[in-house]
């Protein structure tokens, strides 16, 4: 059997249909994730930016591509206050929450960054997106982005155009993604590929 491309596995994975002898480490890592139950529902992904969140809405169905639902991003100009910034993502995710069939929420971790202002900025954000979702009683998962890379290309040092190419081969989408939208639908497909029912 020819070797299989990370999106080419995961696609399998997901239609059923995943080869039982596939040579390779990421084909053993993606059998395994195939022996999990396979997660249906909808997940918005998260990738948080005081300027530029980006979001996106995913669809799992057994036996099926996953649907990009929605995607966009929340863009605020560098002339708007902070609060007022945190307030139109808390906005944003609300409303994406009432729009669509969501099940999980799930986020990328902020990253080590050196420049404390930054990880404050960066914090705060992700804090009002997680807020509006908690408020609305969804349960909220959090991945670090080296996890998202292994979950979404198979490479933990993968770029971001790698990750971008993967997640539009994932699903089957045309036209190219915004990047942190493409972030926030990886974030989502992680959660899907990797989330294992508690008990």
């Amino acid at each position: 059997m020819a070797r299989m491309s990370a999106r080419q596995l995961w696609k399998a994975k997901i239609e059923g249909r995943l080869p039982k002898s596939a040579g390779g480490a990421l084909e053993a890592a993606a059998a395994a994730v195939g022996a999990r139950p396979a997660f249906v529902g909808g997940v918005l992904g998260i990738d948080p930016s005081l300027r530029g969140t980006g979001l996106a809405v995913i669809e799992f169905a057994r036996g099926r591509t996953p649907v990009l639902l929605h995607s966009r991003t929340v863009r605020m100009k560098p002339s708007v206050s902070m609060p007022e910034c945190l307030a139109e993502i808390f906005r944003a995710v609300e409303a994406v929450l009432k729009l669509y069939p969501v099940e999980h929420v799930a986020l990328e971790q902020t990253i080590y960054v050196q420049n404390f202002q930054t990880a404050q900025i960066l914090g705060a954000a992700r804090g009002a997106a997680i807020a509006a979702a908690a408020v609305q009683d969804y349960a909220v998962f959090e991945y670090p982005p080296l996890r998202i890379k292994q979950a979404v290309v198979g490479v933990g040092r993968a770029s971001k155009d790698q990750v971008a190419r993967t997640v539009m081969g994932i699903l089957g989408h045309g036209a190219p993604l915004a990047s942190d939208e493409a972030d926030a639908a990886g974030v989502a497909l992680c959660h899907a590929f990797t989330w294992r029912p508690e008990g």
